[in-house]
């Protein structure tokens, strides 16, 4: 049954006290399903829901709940009933939501979990947010290098069922630190008197706790692994980090881009749930401040007035002049910041692109200026012609250049480059344009005094 059909179903059947219905919809459902129905409705109805779940999908589906879904939720369960949901979890989902909760709270769950989950799960949380420890589980396969591959796979049969991936196998010395891997592939083709040292993998493609999340999803992206380990300073094996936590790490970066690239701040709860005055603060800052950026453009039309009184019908292009501008200087930026966030480009790459840039630029400025000149010569004869025209050639070449270059800079600053947005560019572009525009009118036209 889809998502659109199992909804209304659901509701319909917790509604009308149908208990055999509904547990044969919630048996059928998927988790991920069932979560989203969750998302969309109020807290009452969620935890009856949840109720009715045997306490391994109940934990399944709250792993699939959004951060703020899961708090709210959460507040509304004692602490008995959190310490025994946290313990089905896996041990990465359940330290995100157990970080949200205040220090008092986090204590009195503690004190309910048996002393082995209690120990993991103040490991798990103590990792700084957005870091590899953060996103990392400790539930893997991991067998020691002194056996063989039949014993090995004996000791893969004990240990698969708490696993969250069982495809990759890490192998440790007697120290535990991960000196190889192998695939479970590997594992079963190979022959099982063979000695696990002769076929692992030494070359282990590894990260360490404090690695940043984006780094780590890169690798995984880079590499098509299935999971990447996690070492300590000692090398160690602390944990794995799954390709599936890592695509959540690129969803939530790629949605924080769009929104800086909108000037907009980070939405923890998503459009659809956040408040009113939380989606006014996230927003005001950028618009005050681009509303200051344009004063500059008025203040540069005024330093042209007489350029303006003299040919009035420059004015009649102004607008479609640094439009050009603005839109060519977004459409490099926004190349440059995905270059740049995926990792195709760096800072040394700037001077390369940058002729490149100028190249295109001043294609696209010289193709612009031709399409418009009939316009502009029957509006304001050739003076007005030529003025436009090669107006056009400079402002996109100089917002395309300026577009290009904000991102490195900001990136060199240390600054997430994503902030050079399209609203920042095309103001900064627009008192650029005005610059050019009546400088090379008052050039050719003059100021008619």
């Amino acid at each position: 049954m889809s998502f659109t059909d199992l909804m209304p179903e659901v509701r319909k059947a917790l509604a009308a006290g149908d208990h055999a219905a509904l547990e044969r919809l919630l048996e059928e459902a998927h988790s991920a399903d069932l979560a989203e129905i969750l998302a969309q409705e109020n807290d009452p109805f969620g935890l009856a829901l949840l109720a009715r779940l045997p306490i391994e999908k109940r934990a399944d589906v709250f792993s699939y709940l959004p951060a703020d879904k899961q708090l709210d939720l959460a507040e509304r369960l004692d602490d008995d009933e959190l310490a025994r949901l946290f313990t089905e979890m896996d041990p990465d989902d359940s330290a995100d939501v157990f970080n949200l909760f205040e220090p008092v709270r986090r204590e009195r769950i503690l004190r309910r979990m048996a002393r082995r989950e209690r120990e993991e799960m103040r490991r798990l949380s103590s990792y700084e947010e957005g870091t590899a420890g953060a996103i990392m589980t400790t539930d893997y396969v991991a067998v020691p290098e002194e056996l063989n591959i039949s014993q090995a796979l004996d000791r893969v049969r004990q240990t698969a069922p708490d696993a969250e991936t069982i495809y990759q196998i890490f192998i440790l010395d007697r120290e535990l630190r991960l000196t190889g891997t192998l695939s479970l592939r590997q594992l079963i083709l190979a022959d099982p008197l063979a000695p696990l040292k002769s076929l692992m993998i030494t070359d282990v493609i590894k990260v360490e706790a404090d690695t940043e999340q984006e780094e780590v999803a890169k690798l995984i992206s880079r590499y098509d692994l299935l999971a990447v380990p996690v070492v300590n300073q000692q090398e160690m094996l602390v944990g794995i980090v799954t390709y599936d936590d890592a695509m959540d790490v690129v969803e939530r970066e790629t949605t924080d881009d769009f929104h800086k690239s909108g000037s907009v701040g980070s939405l923890d709860r998503g459009i659809g749930r956040t408040s009113l005055v939380t989606l006014y603060r996230k927003r005001v800052f950028w618009l005050v401040l681009l509303v200051f950026g344009n004063l500059f453009s008025g203040a540069g039309i005024a330093h042209f007035e007489e350029t303006i009184a003299a040919q009035v019908a420059l004015v009649f292009f102004l607008p479609l002049l640094i439009g050009s501008g603005g839109n060519a200087g977004s459409q490099a930026a926004t190349l440059m910041v995905r270059g740049l966030g995926t990792g195709e480009i760096n800072i040394r790459d700037w001077t390369r692109l940058l002729g490149r840039e100028l190249l295109v630029a001043g294609t696209l400025g010289l193709t612009m200026a031709i399409a418009i000149s009939p316009i502009s010569m029957v509006r304001g004869g050739a003076g007005v012609a030529e003025a436009v025209a090669i107006s056009m050639v400079v402002i996109v070449i100089a917002g395309s250049l300026l577009g290009m270059s904000l991102p490195f800079l900001l990136d060199r600053l240390g600054v997430d480059p994503a902030t050079a947005s399209a609203p920042l560019v095309a103001t900064l572009c627009d008192a650029c344009g005005v610059l050019i525009y009546f400088s090379i009118a008052t050039l050719i036209i003059g100021t008619g005094s």
